[in-house]
């Protein structure tokens, strides 16, 4: 599997991609976490520019995507619980997989933890399939968060 940064010829892909997985949360109990379209093309296309999306792929066909970004998270400023430290941390954020392999997640996790040692990420409290993933992955859950519009998200850590 490679990762690399998604590029603006992606996007027609990583719309579905998206859109998939929107289905897949309503499927398995959770409409709301993604509702109205999230993530929208505005949003994937500012997080390209950013540098901050990346795609999982092999023989050029992709099947994850999400965002990581190296820094402050601004939601992640108010946290009822602790995070585990202080330190500079990454952020995992929009992971969506087409599902046609198992184990993307697993992946993600273990390529951004190479690049930074100490991340941080969250989900909705209906969303067990990614609750299921992070634990699994040597996440440890801090707390809740509060994302931009209000609602609150289960929030993870994960330090070496």
């Amino acid at each position: 599997m490679h990762i690399r940064n998604a590029v603006l010829n992606d996007l027609p892909v990583l719309m579905e991609l998206f859109a998939g997985a929107r289905r897949f949360m309503a499927d398995k109990g959770n409409p709301k976490q993604w509702w109205g379209g999230y993530p929208t093309e505005e949003m994937l296309r500012a997080d390209i520019t950013a540098g901050q999306l990346y795609v999982c792929e092999e023989e050029v066909h992709i099947y994850a995507a999400f965002v990581l970004i190296i820094g402050d998270d601004p939601t992640y400023q108010v946290i009822e619980g602790a995070w585990k430290n202080d330190l500079p941390y990454g952020t995992l954020h929009r992971i969506a997989s087409t599902g046609e392999k198992r184990g993307m997640v697993d992946e993600i996790v273990r390529w951004a933890f190479a690049k930074c040692g100490n991340l941080r990420g969250d989900t909705h409290e209906l969303n067990l399939p990614m609750q299921h993933a992070f634990e699994r992955n040597g996440f440890e859950r801090c707390g809740t968060i509060w994302v931009e519009n209000g609602t609150p998200r289960m929030a993870y850590h994960k330090t070496k």
